[in-house]
């Protein structure tokens, strides 16, 4: 009796566990438009709430989305309060040492600077950039004579260069485009640069299960094109596959 009992118990704990794992709740910023953004009804949108509902729908998941600030999202992946991440997050050596990625649901995309003009002698400007992304690493590491400035998020990045604190930002080319479009006394400045190994979704690394799924859905929109569709409606002058 006390046998069965315990093997009772023990099928229960583990169809629980199958249960839960069938969830799985994707982390993203929703602050980095057109990537990830929240919109006027308070929920995550963007080209990866498009994308990632798609995979879900592809790998046979059920998923729900939450939102962290950038600066603790891996943490917060690795202790378990998601289970992927998908938040413009471009894959570099570095962060690959401590999470694993998907297959790249993105090429790598342009980075740009951006300042109140065009003649912005960047290898002696204070540059701002939002804390912990490839373009803070290039400024820090890449960019002689440059200085670091950071930031929280991208928003104040941009606020930095507008109050006089920075000269320029440097920013993905596709998160900038539309803020220069619309404000006159903002100008590209400079050359494009290519940063990093294009976006994936993060995963934990233990999850090998999943990013299976995940990949298999990523690659599953390669091939029929309907990934390229959306880079192109949803970040226009992105490169595709």
């Amino acid at each position: 009796m006390t046998k069965l009992t315990l093997t009772t118990a023990a099928l229960v704990l583990l169809a629980g566990t199958a249960m839960a794992q069938d969830v799985v709740r994707i982390g993203t910023e929703g602050a980095y438009p057109p990537y990830n953004f929240l919109n006027d009804a308070g929920e995550v949108d963007g080209f990866e709430r498009v994308l990632g509902d798609e995979l879900c729908a592809r790998a046979e998941l059920t998923c729900t989305w939450v939102t962290n600030d950038w600066d603790s999202i891996i943490p917060n992946l690795v202790s378990g309060n998601y289970d992927v991440i998908m938040a413009g997050m471009s894959i570099t050596p570095e962060r690959d040492d401590v999470i694993d990625f998907s297959e790249p649901y993105t090429q790598p995309d342009p980075s740009a600077f951006v300042g109140m003009n065009a003649d912005v002698a960047l290898d002696s400007a204070i540059i701002a950039a939002q804390t912990g992304t490839i373009q803070a690493g290039y400024v820090a590491t890449d960019l002689s004579g440059a200085t670091l400035l950071e930031f929280a998020t991208p928003e104040e990045a941009v606020a930095a260069v507008r109050n006089g604190e920075a000269d320029a930002v440097l920013a993905d080319k596709a998160f900038l485009v539309p803020i220069v479009e619309a404000d006159a006394s903002l100008a590209m400045v400079g050359e494009d640069v290519l940063i990093g190994g294009g976006i994936g979704a993060g995963i934990r690394e233990s999850d090998t299960e999943l990013k299976a799924k995940f990949d298999a859905a990523i690659q599953s929109m390669k091939d029929d094109g309907t990934l390229n569709t959306l880079i192109t409606e949803q970040l226009p002058g992105s490169a595709t596959f």
